[in-house]
């Protein structure tokens, strides 16, 4: 009896002297193992304890983190981008064409020389123009097309699933798909000249001339505002039932409760959608090749066209790997704007870093 008093005694010292102390945390209690009753201190170290002064000490799985999970992926990310990316700006810097091409790493080094011409003697200033213009056009008009069926699909109604099953029917379908059948279409005689001429109209080309500038936009929004629409659903999903309830007691009419209370939320989301949009269409190499075949007309001859037409046809690989460099600047610069702003935003918000 003495024995076990004595034990407790000294299992309720060792718990008080564990919790006075300022070093790591002990856990304190029965030997189950031995079944002895004698009181076992094992240091329960947690992570991310902060101690007495009030810094914060990292825990072991903090200090050992296992940083060689990274590495399957690091790699893959050297093979398929770094590699590739550096040999791109290598090519850009020799005299690559179809006679040193056999033996290309001992092609002549000319450094710009590459660039200077594709900016002096070659269309790309044009194919730039054409890109960034057709992108941005196509994606403005896209995306009120994509927030309007995203608002008119939010709300649950009698088949509402197979209406946004058909929406996202464009954006689904293959880049060479889309081009196919609309490439079909727009052929002399087609059905969309057949339908111009039930109206009294005479369209003219489709296929070819000033008109194709305009073919490639109408195609690029049909092909593009499923994206915005799946984005802008999204954001809208977002949306608290509660405000929605406030602003109708409050008797808020629907462009007020639109502006007001549902676009705030579609804000990140439609610049998200506005920068992969434009992006993707500068890019956009399928589309116009599939379209209108090659050589393009010179309206919508493209800077990724211009490119395939300079390597492939033209066969100077160093010149068409430097136009392939400006193209990464081109995108690079939205790319860099966009997520300067995500993080601006992300530090003035109350949980952000600064």
């Amino acid at each position: 009896m003495t024995t076990a008093s004595n034990s407790a005694s000294e299992t309720r010292r060792a718990a008080q002297t564990a919790r006075r102390a300022p070093g790591p945390a002990y856990a304190v209690g029965p030997d189950t193992a031995s079944g002895s009753g004698v009181a076992d201190a094992v240091p329960a170290i947690a992570v991310g304890v902060e101690t007495p002064g009030g810094r914060r000490r990292r825990g072991p799985s903090e200090r050992n983190r296992p940083l060689w999970m990274m590495i399957p992926g690091g790699l893959l990310m050297i093979v398929v981008i770094i590699v590739p990316l550096l040999l791109g700006i290598y090519m850009s810097l020799l005299d690559l064409d179809q006679y040193t091409l056999r033996q290309w790493v001992e092609a002549p080094f000319i450094a710009v020389a590459n660039y200077v011409e594709a900016v002096t003697q070659t269309e790309l200033f044009h194919g730039v123009w054409l890109s960034v213009s057709y992108s941005f056009i196509a994606t403005i008009i896209a995306m009120p097309i994509g927030i309007a069926a995203a608002v008119a699909t939010q709300n649950a109604f009698k088949g509402r699933a197979v209406v946004r099953s058909v929406f996202l029917i464009p954006y689904v379908l293959p880049s060479f798909v889309v081009a196919t059948v609309w490439r079909t279409m727009f052929q002399p005689g087609g059905i969309v000249e057949h339908a111009f001429h039930l109206f009294g109209a005479d369209p003219g080309l489709f296929l070819n001339g000033p008109n194709t500038y305009w073919t490639l936009v109408f195609v690029q929004i049909w092909a593009s505002w499923p994206f915005i629409y799946l984005l802008a659903l999204a954001g809208l999903q977002a949306v608290d039932h509660e405000v929605h309830e406030a602003a109708a007691l409050d008797g808020a009419l629907w462009w007020t409760k639109l502006r007001y209370v549902v676009f705030p939320y579609l804000r990140g989301p439609i610049s998200l959608a506005f920068i992969i949009g434009m992006l993707n269409h500068i890019n956009n190499f399928t589309l116009p090749f599939v379209l209108f075949g090659i050589p393009a007309p010179h309206d919508v001859e493209l800077l990724p066209v211009l490119t395939y037409v300079t390597s492939f046809q033209s066969f100077r690989f160093g010149l068409s790997a430097a136009m392939a460099v400006v193209s990464l600047i081109l995108i690079a610069i939205p790319l860099f704007v966009y997520l300067r702003a995500v993080k601006l935003d992300d530090a003035e918000t109350p949980g952000g870093r600064k």
